[in-house]
């Protein structure tokens, strides 16, 4: 205790000015919310690019289907959709076996991964 009080006799002697000078100004900070903000707009768009991706295969069925029948009722492509159902999961569990999901006799299981 009686170190810290000889600590602050000592910095109460000496001059120095109380008050703090900011690490930033606050042309700085306005910048970096800008750069932060045009940061987010990119990802923003990366985000709906990919999602494009994800639904390009549903959104490319009802394409085509619709420009190989002209005309084509909703119930039409609806039905179509749920006709085209079982290849369109075949294809995707070929693609994800070995990956993140292995097949046995009993069917579909997670593969498991190593926590450390």
């Amino acid at each position: 205790m009686s170190e810290f009080i000889e600590s602050m006799v000592e910095a109460g002697l000496k001059k120095f000015e109380p008050t703090v000078n900011p690490d930033t100004t606050k042309q700085e900070v306005r910048e970096q919310r800008n750069e932060l903000k045009a940061e987010l707009d990119r990802t923003r768009g990366r985000i709906q690019e990919l999602e494009d991706i994800v639904y390009q295969g549903e959104r490319q069925i009802i394409k085509r289907y619709v420009q190989n029948n002209p005309g084509a009722t909703y119930d039409e492509i609806i039905q179509h959709l749920i006709d085209t159902v079982p290849q369109r999961v075949t294809s995707h569990l070929d693609d994800l076996e070995g990956d993140t999901i292995q097949r046995t006799e009993n069917g579909y299981y997670p593969i498991e991964t190593e926590r450390e």
